[in-house]
């Protein structure tokens, strides 16, 4: 609590937290303004209703907005899918020019900036629009549309509004970058999963006070959620670090080197991206399909897509193992960093330096990445 209090003492600082809370207020706000039209009683039973499909993950990363269909609908989710994107073309080495704009200082790194809002747009008004269409087609229990008066100037408000919604929210989580307390994107995340924790807790609350549940059963929840972001908490921020040692060298008339140090290693490297990627993946069947709302596949493809059947529940998880692994390949590159640590006289003890060194990395890489999948999506 102290440090806590010393936060505010700092001008600077102090600065920075209000500015964030500014932020995340203003957010929250938008996350709770309904676009005009909808249907805003039906458009809760659905999601009510669709907790566990693809639908209801996609309502958790964007804090409850999908859920009422607010102008703040999408969230981050096509700046963060625009981000993912273009930082795998780079690793990939798919574009050149996008290496050597990577390779060119703060310049580089603007235009590169540019370009990723410029895709965000893109993925916004692609979203936005079979998103709309699908949100039409939708019928709450009971047979309560979804949309009030549906046609195209509702779809054209629509896509515009939550287009600009995006765009905004993007703007304001490099804001709070810029003049918070940083990683603005991850706090709107953070922000936005959070936000449904009162209304947990008053419902287990409810639950145990109605004696739907026992007392003890309610302790065992509350403990077993605890344990479980205890193990997320404890897997993100582990390192598997590699000893290296650096040899004495002379340089003029100083000696320089024999020191050890590590190089160390996340053991979930990719973190959530490999989930939010698949996610987006799975999300683009679900698209494609309701531009074509008259095949007979469309069915199939949304009750597929409800989630609880064990082959989505396999693809989704072949998904993230292969999005952490591809992410790892083109985040880090052993090649590199073996060059590297021998440019700089380092070297792994009982490993020769170069290519032996390279392989050595890439083996360990592999094999905490697959323990650390492992225990991060069972307690997903």
């Amino acid at each position: 609590m102290r440090g806590l209090a010393d936060i505010f003492d700092v001008p600077e600082l102090r600065k920075r937290v209000l500015f964030t809370l500014g932020a995340i207020a203003v957010f929250r706000i938008g996350a709770a303004i309904p676009i005009p039209g909808v249907n805003g009683d039906a458009i809760r039973a659905i999601f009510n209703a669709q907790q566990s499909s693809l639908l209801g993950f996609l309502n958790t990363f964007s804090g409850g907005a999908l859920g009422r269909f607010s102008i703040f609908s999408m969230g981050v989710v096509p700046y963060i899918n625009a981000s993912i994107i273009m930082s795998l073309l780079q690793g990939a080495h798919v574009i050149p020019a996008l290496d050597r704009l990577a390779k060119d200082g703060e310049l580089g790194r603007r235009k590169l900036n540019s370009y990723t809002r410029y895709l965000t747009l893109f993925l916004a008004v692609f979203q936005s629009f079979g998103l709309t269409i699908a949100i039409t087609q939708m019928q709450a229990p009971g047979g309560m549309p979804t949309v009030i008066e549906p046609g195209w100037p509702f779809y054209c408000v629509t896509v515009l509004t939550m287009t600009a919604g995006t765009i905004f929210v993007m703007w304001l989580g490099e804001q709070m970058t810029e003049q918070g307390i940083g990683n603005g994107v991850s706090l709107l995340i953070f922000t936005g999963i959070v936000e449904s924790i009162p209304a947990a807790a008053y419902s287990l609350f409810e639950l145990v006070r109605l004696e739907e549940i026992n007392l003890f059963a309610a302790i065992a929840i509350v403990a077993a959620l605890a344990a479980v972001i205890i193990s997320v908490v404890w897997v993100e921020t582990a390192q598997r670090k590699i000893p290296v040692q650096y040899a004495k060298r002379m340089v003029g008339r100083k000696m320089y080197g024999g020191s050890q140090s590590y190089l160390p290693l996340k053991v979930d490297q990719s973190g959530v991206i490999a989930v939010i990627f698949a996610l987006s993946l799975l999300s683009v069947p679900i698209t494609i399909a309701t531009f074509m709302p008259e095949s007979s596949r469309n069915e199939g493809f949304m009750q597929f897509f409800q989630g609880g059947n064990y082959i989505y529940d396999a693809v989704y998880a072949g998904l993230i193992i292969f999005f952490c692994y591809f992410y790892n390949s083109v985040s880090i590159n052993p090649v590199d960093l073996a060059e590297n640590m021998k440019k700089s006289g380092g070297f792994i003890p009982g490993i020769r330096p170069g290519e032996p060194t390279a392989k050595h990395i890439e083996w360990i890489l592999e094999r905490i990445t697959s323990a650390a999948r492992c225990s991060s999506r069972s307690s997903r």
